[in-house]
């Protein structure tokens, strides 16, 4: 019997101190390796979550989906490519198995935007998920943009702070010239029929525009806790990051946008 491990009671004790509270709707970026040992393994982990934030917050996970993408220019295969469905399709690998779990947990909801694509359990995951734009699905019509419209948070669990996936709002938010534009087709499931569909947004693969570092969401994410913004502290044996969503946004786009062009003449920063 391991000597230090943690349970969904003491977890939840770590997330209240850490200053998530009932009633918050929060992103979650997770390496649930990282909590240690477990009693009741990932399943706790989101009950210590949904325990803090109760029957009217909501816990929200980047999704993105598991695609078969290089092989969607080739027309021999054309037929054969499982197309999005927000209703069955895996969440990608590469954001780990919390998002994964989150969608196959019952009452789980999913947004239709494929690549953008949040899923979401609690108060009002139903309205964070709701009217996805299939293009530019960082954008304003988006559960990022919701977010920070409800005063929401971000807890990174173990995770890398370069993995913050709300800043690619910030990038779509940002008035800065040359951003970097990716058009492509990919298979979706429309009113039960499959379909191919050109999509654009701007390239979530690569940072925004030329000259920044790949890993640069972290240097954002420093430089608005150092300050003393945000929350930093222990979660079972996780570092842990939790910051409110509306700041973050604002930090990164002043961020942004003094480094990499200037706001349109006359225009207000955001507030």
């Amino acid at each position: 019997m391991p000597v230090d491990f943690a349970t969904r009671r003491s977890l939840a004790a770590d997330f209240g101190a850490l200053g998530l509270e009932r009633g918050d709707h929060v992103m979650v970026h997770a390496a649930l390796r990282s909590v240690g040992f477990v009693v009741g393994g990932a399943d706790a982990v989101l009950g210590a979550l949904l325990d803090v934030v109760g029957s009217a917050g909501t816990v929200i996970g980047y999704a993105d989906w598991q695609s078969d993408d290089e092989l969607f220019g080739e027309p021999s295969l054309r037929d054969h490519v499982a197309p999005f469905d927000p209703l069955t399709s895996r969440c990608i690998r590469d954001n780990g198995y919390f998002p994964e779990m989150l969608r196959t947990t019952p009452g789980a909801r999913r947004s239709a935007s494929p690549g953008a694509s949040c899923v979401a359990l609690g108060g009002q995951a139903e309205e964070l998920l709701a009217d996805h734009a299939l293009d530019y699905g960082y954008g304003e019509r988006s559960p990022f943009a919701k977010l920070v419209a409800v005063r929401g948070k971000v807890l990174m669990l173990g995770a890398p702070l370069d993995t913050m996936t709300l800043l690619h709002h910030a990038e779509h938010l940002a008035r800065i010239p040359g951003k970097r534009v990716k058009r492509y087709e990919a298979p979706i499931v429309v009113e039960g029929n499959r379909t191919w569909r050109m999509f654009e947004e701007f390239d979530t693969s690569v940072p925004v525009v030329a000259g920044l570092d790949d890993e640069y969401f972290a240097t954002i994410v420093e430089a608005f806790l150092a300050p003393g913004a945000g929350r930093r502290g222990v979660v079972g044996r996780a570092n842990a990051v939790l910051v409110d969503a509306s700041a973050i946004v604002d930090h990164a786009v002043a961020w942004l946008e003094a480094r990499c062009g200037e706001r349109a003449p006359g225009t207000a920063p955001r507030g």
